[in-house]
C-alpha cells in the first residue's frame, strides 16, 4: 500500500452519533483518511458538517447520488476508495447498491437493509461487482468477546446446547422522539423497519451468538 486508504462517508453529520464512532475507528491505525462526504439528507447540514471536518468545499456533497457520481469521475489516485454508510435503516440499500455499481467498496452499518428482498439484491450485486462489502457489528472487536469466542471454540465449556443473549438498553424508556434525533427515526417504522429494536440492536445479539459459538442459525421463530 503506497498511500492511505481514502474514505467517503454517507450520513454521520452534525447531531449524529454513529458517524463520529466510525470516524474514530477509521483513525485508530492511521491508515485511513476521510476525503469526502454527504453527511445529511439536508444539504445545508451536509455542508456545515463537512466544513466542521475541514473537508474541501468541492468534496462536500448535497446528496449521496451526487457524491458517488462525482467521485467516480475523479482519477483513481484522488477519488474515495470506499464509502462508509452510517444512515438510518431505510437509507442503507440504495446508496450501497449505487456505490457498488460505480466500483466502490462499501462499509455498511447494520442492519444490512430495510427488507430481506433488498438484502438478497445487494448480495447479488456484491457478487457481480467483486468489491469488498463489510457489514459492521462492532462488538466482535471487543477483547472480552474475542476471549469468549476463543474459550467456547476451544471447548472449555463443552458442547453448546443453549444460548441466552440479552442486550439491556434503557435510553428509550421514555418518549423522547420529539426532542432526540436518534430516538425519532428508531421509533418510526417507516425509517427503522417493521422489526423495530430487533433491527437496531437485536442484530447485535444475533451476531454475537453466531460469532462466539461458531454455530449458524438454520431456523428462526
Amino acid at each position: 500500500m503506497k498511500q492511505k486508504i481514502k474514505m467517503g462517508m454517507i450520513g454521520g453529520g452534525n447531531g449524529s452519533f454513529i458517524g463520529a464512532v466510525h470516524r474514530i475507528a477509521a483513525n485508530l491505525d492511521g491508515q485511513i483518511d476521510l476525503v469526502c462526504g454527504c453527511f445529511s439528507g439536508t444539504p445545508s447540514v451536509s455542508v456545515a458538517s463537512g466544513r466542521n471536518l475541514f473537508l474541501p468545499e468541492d468534496r462536500i456533497y448535497n446528496s449521496y447520488q451526487e457524491m458517488i457520481e462525482e467521485e467516480a469521475k475523479l482519477p483513481e489516485a484522488e477519488r474515495m476508495d470506499f464509502v462508509s454508510i452510517v444512515t438510518p435503516n431505510h437509507v442503507h440499500f440504495e446508496p450501497a447498491m449505487m456505490a457498488l455499481k460505480h466500483g466502490f467498496h462499501v462499509v455498511l452499518d447494520k442492519p444490512v437493509t430495510y427488507t430481506l428482498e433488498e438484502a438478497k439484491a445487494l448480495r447479488e450485486q456484491v457478487k457481480v461487482s467483486g468489491k469488498l462489502f463489510a457489514l459492521t457489528h462492532t462488538y466482535t472487536g471487543y477483547p472480552m468477546v474475542k476471549e469468549a469466542r476463543t474459550r467456547v471454540l476451544r471447548g472449555d465449556i463443552g458442547k453448546v446446547r443453549r444460548v441466552y443473549v440479552e442486550y439491556p438498553q434503557g435510553w428509550l424508556y421514555s418518549d423522547c422522539a420529539g426532542v432526540n434525533k436518534q430516538a425519532a427515526w428508531r421509533v418510526d417504522p417507516k425509517r427503522s423497519g417493521k422489526a423495530g429494536c430487533m433491527g437496531d440492536i437485536g442484530t447485535h445479539a444475533f451476531n454475537l451468538v453466531e460469532y462466539i459459538t461458531g454455530l449458524k442459525a438454520i431456523e428462526l421463530c
